[in-house]
């Protein structure tokens, strides 16, 4: 990949996602394996006269939110934090604290399966404001939203509660009382714990393992996942959740739905894939930092394809297209609704 490239992404990050400042300290936690796209970030950063700090994980992997749960206020000196290492730290203790004290954290997981720097993929150039815009045009419409309704041609037929949880729009972006985004380009709604139930037939991507190489069909009762299609495929993912050595990672704890028109899912990059316009995931595993209270060992997302979403009784989604006209709160939803964004 030219390196040119991945010098934009970085600048992107800097200038028109975190809108770095002068004299602002910034603290970019890495690893060995993301060295380079760290000096990238960081001379980026440089250039608008911030002060710029790397950490390095030693663990990394699907447990490296562990270091971070232990060591809750080491973000303490930055303003700014980006998670920039293979695994997300949004869903730590480090994180929830920082947050709380008004710095701001985008989380960047850089993880992808083609061994290409995910700074220098196209879906890191789509516009952020137009993507704010169209995540917003739908939670005007779902401003408290209480219940999901999520089906797809392949069988997928789920219903999820968030009644009393918050959603946002992930743009890469902060502003006013929003101190966390990501790299993610989604609509992120955290829901209920224990309440997922029906059947999903994930088809899109198994996170951080790459593309569902067939769909897999799985079964969920009070939130988790009861059962998982004995399949190889099934069985691939059955061994991932293992991996983690947590039983809690078997339940759901956010709804996204993908906004990133230059987005693809193909199983190359984990962030590229749940970002992907058309798609829709659920997080598995730990939610806190999210908006959630579930804890857990970590946390990663099934990505499903092509999905019909009803929220509250309101069309948002027919077969991965968002419809053009969303419903103000008092208005009855209409039975034929022209689409756009595909």
């Amino acid at each position: 990949m030219e390196e040119w490239k991945q010098e934009r992404g970085a600048e992107t990050v800097i200038r028109k996602w975190i809108r770095l400042k002068k004299q602002e300290r910034m603290c970019i936690v890495t690893s060995d394996q993301h060295y380079q796209e760290a000096l990238l970030l960081e001379a980026a950063a440089r250039k608008t006269g911030a002060a710029v700090s790397l950490m390095f994980v030693e663990q990394e992997g699907i447990h490296v939110g562990t270091y971070f749960d232990e060591n809750p206020n080491i973000f303490n000196p930055y303003d700014v934090i980006i998670g920039a290492s293979d695994y997300s730290i949004l869903t730590t203790k480090a994180a929830e604290r920082a947050m709380e004290k008004s710095k701001r954290l985008l989380s960047m997981p850089l993880a992808t399966t083609s061994g290409e720097s995910m700074l220098g993929f196209e879906f890191m150039t789509a516009d952020p404001d137009r993507v704010y815009a169209r995540g917003m045009q739908v939670l005007k419409a779902i401003p408290l939203p209480r219940k999901a309704h999520i089906t797809t041609r392949l069988g997928t037929d789920l219903w999820i509660s968030m009644n009393g949880r918050t959603p946002t729009v992930f743009n890469g972006q902060f502003w006013p009382g929003h101190h966390f985004s990501s790299s993610s380009f989604e609509i992120c709604i955290p829901i209920l714990e224990h309440c997922t139930s029906g059947v999903l037939v994930c088809d899109g991507s198994f996170s951080y393992i790459g593309r569902a190489r067939e769909p897999v069909r799985m079964i969920f009762e009070d939130g988790r996942i009861t059962e998982i299609e004995d399949t190889a495929e099934g069985n691939r993912l059955k061994e991932y959740f293992e991996s983690y050595e947590d039983p809690e990672m078997y339940v759901a704890g956010e709804l996204g739905i993908g906004l990133n028109p230059k987005s693809r899912c193909i199983g190359e990059c984990y962030i590229e894939d749940e970002s992907c316009l058309g798609t829709f995931h659920l997080g598995m595993g730990r939610n806190i930092g999210l908006g959630g209270i579930h804890q857990a060992s970590g946390h990663f997302d099934l990505v499903t394809k092509s999905p019909d979403i009803e929220i509250d009784g309101i069309r948002i989604m027919k077969e991965g297209t968002f419809v053009k006209h969303l419903p103000a709160p008092d208005e009855p939803a209409e039975e034929e609704m022209s689409l756009i964004w595909q």
